[in-house]
């Protein structure tokens, strides 16, 4: 039988399960899935340290997996976009399907919860055709399933909800390093923006400046790292445009 990976209770942290799991049955316009990568993300943490709602002994962990389409009895006979052996990610939650200023209706993260009896974190799966994308031929099946989850949340929150994510745009992204703020640096910098960053490590600096940020600022800086940003912004623009923060807090001294 097909195997799927669970949490088991304990007091501070929820302990792995091994299970048997039927193959999955797809039903109209659904597709059978062999997931061949998944990845992690701070909510997987979060659930297994007890401090994430609604957390499921039953549903698999995991909601970010890149997957192979394999043949089932249906198949043929429905029409559906994606044939046998074509690669693919799977959206990471449900009920958010095209609306780019957010889910048309109400919205659940899958893996490990009791929101969603769906997780990555086993061998097969079964899916509606419309939650599944091509991955991308450049990435590999560890790169590609690590795009979901933080690929999302960064292209809403540049392109969505930052309202700025237009060329020569100065867009700050706070604590470099990060996957969602990387995703923002990635994006941006595609879309034509000034991207400035701060970490309180120059080498997360350096690296940032070579994918493509403008500048970058320690925000352990006694003098105010405000100040120092300042310093690098445009002569034309010395302003920003916008902040994305993953962390939250007090960020501007």
């Amino acid at each position: 039988m097909p195997k799927a990976i669970v949490i088991s209770p304990s007091e501070d942290y929820h302990t792995l399960r091994l299970k048997d799991v039927p193959l999955p049955s797809p039903g109209p316009q659904e597709l059978l899935l062999q997931i061949v990568a998944t990845a992690l993300n701070h909510r997987d943490l979060y659930i297994r340290q007890n401090l994430y709602p609604s957390i499921s002994f039953e549903s698999p962990l995991l909601a970010d997996a890149c997957a192979l389409v394999r043949p089932h009895p249906n198949q043929e006979s429905q029409n559906l976009r994606f044939p046998a052996s074509t690669r693919v990610l799977i959206n990471p939650g449900s009920g958010w399907l095209s609306d780019s200023t957010g889910p048309e209706g109400a919205y659940t993260v899958h893996g490990g919860t009791s929101t969603s009896p769906l997780g990555m974190l086993q061998e097969y799966v079964a899916v509606p055709e419309a939650e599944v994308e091509l991955a991308p031929d450049h990435l590999s099946d560890a790169e590609a399933a690590a795009l979901p989850v933080t690929g999302l949340t960064a292209w809403r929150a540049l392109s969505t909800k930052s309202g700025n994510a237009e060329a020569g745009r100065n867009i700050l992204v706070t604590g470099i390093g990060g996957g969602v703020a990387l995703m923002v640096l990635l994006f941006g910098v595609a879309k034509g923006c000034n991207i400035y960053v701060t970490s309180s490590s120059n080498e997360k600096i350096e690296r940032a400046a070579s994918l493509g940020a403008k500048g970058g600022v320690l925000y352990t800086e006694e003098e105010g790292w405000p100040k120092a940003l300042r310093r690098l912004l445009p002569h034309d623009r010395p302003f920003l445009d916008a902040v994305i923060d993953g962390a939250g807090g007090d960020i501007v001294g």
